[in-house]
């Protein structure tokens, strides 16, 4: 848990919190603060995880994420026995007299959702929609009656309350994302769910600007460039935020000129770009109008010293 809470706070101090973003935390941690979980949802690459993990720590809570995925199930989320313990005794304290006693008892080991609801953590469930419907269905009692079905246990009590301080976060990407289940509507129901777009240009390129540390004229040059390859995406929502943070890290890094008519700065726009944009263009062929597209915008780029 501690190593847990550490990789957790150090994502948290990462997100850059300008005054949406800000007013956005702020909602949420009221409607917490009112017993009412948050969902989180919207494009891959939106921020989504961030937001929710410093959300988390606003509470100043112990926090406990959880990986969608769709072998994800109740031994994950409640517990199990894993394995058998023996303990033996060998009294020989009187010469004359040998005694022996030796028992064997289960291990119970608690699953992490059954650890944050008894000890009033801050839940982040990232990703729910990748697991299976049926795994979710265990939050309908959860958020609903205050308690946690011990489902498939040889445990001695049917349930276990929720901790008073316990709470849940969740985030998720469309129904159209492949890997996606559908949610079941009675769990929609009992979630506020808000919906994380792309920034708009300025937001993200300050976030790129402070990440990286790179002029905030540059920085603007390539989430331009980036936002102006999304609109030609037709499938899904195209390149997000994290490939203009690779182009300005590896351009700084690697002392590339942001420059859109330089050839080593195209190839590393191709590179980073190319699959994505490929992948949401309605093309014959997709790879080369994808690269058209990409060197066209290069071309377009003008950096504007402010």
């Amino acid at each position: 848990m501690t190593v847990l809470m550490k990789k957790i706070n150090k994502n948290s101090k990462a997100i850059v919190q300008d005054a949406k973003t800000e007013d956005l935390l702020s909602r949420s941690l009221q409607y917490l603060k009112a017993g009412y979980p948050i969902h989180f949802t919207g494009p891959s690459g939106t921020g989504k995880t961030s937001i929710a993990l410093a959300l988390a720590k606003k509470r100043n809570k112990p926090v406990m994420l959880i990986h969608g995925n769709h072998e994800l199930n109740n031994k994950d989320l409640i517990g199990d026995f894993t394995g058998y313990t023996s303990k033996k005794v060998v009294d020989n304290y009187i010469r004359s007299v040998y005694k022996r006693e030796e028992s064997v008892t289960e291990t119970w080991r608690d699953g992490r959702l059954l650890e944050a609801v008894k000890n009033g953590y801050t839940l982040v469930y990232d990703e729910f929609t990748r697991s299976q419907p049926a795994t979710n269905n265990i939050f309908l009692s959860i958020l609903e009656e205050g308690i946690l079905p011990l489902y498939g246990t040889k445990l001695t009590e049917p349930f276990v309350r929720v901790h008073p301080d316990f709470a849940v976060i969740f985030t998720s990407n469309p129904d159209e994302y492949a890997g996606v289940y559908q949610t079941q509507d009675a769990l929609l129901d009992r979630l506020i769910t808000i919906f994380i777009d792309h920034k708009d240009r300025d937001r993200e390129a300050a976030i790129v600007s402070e990440k990286v540390d790179l002029d905030k004229s540059y920085a603007t040059a390539i989430t331009t460039l980036v936002a102006e390859l999304r609109k030609e995406c037709k499938v899904d929502s195209g390149p997000s935020l994290r490939a203009s943070l690779m182009i300005a890290k590896l351009a700084a890094e690697e002392s590339i000129p942001i420059e859109g008519s330089d050839s080593t700065f195209q190839r590393l726009c191709i590179d980073i770009l190319g699959h994505q944009v490929s992948r949401c263009i309605e093309s014959d062929e997709p790879i080369k109008t994808a690269e058209n597209l990409i060197i066209k915008a290069c071309n377009n780029m003008k950096v504007i010293e402010e």
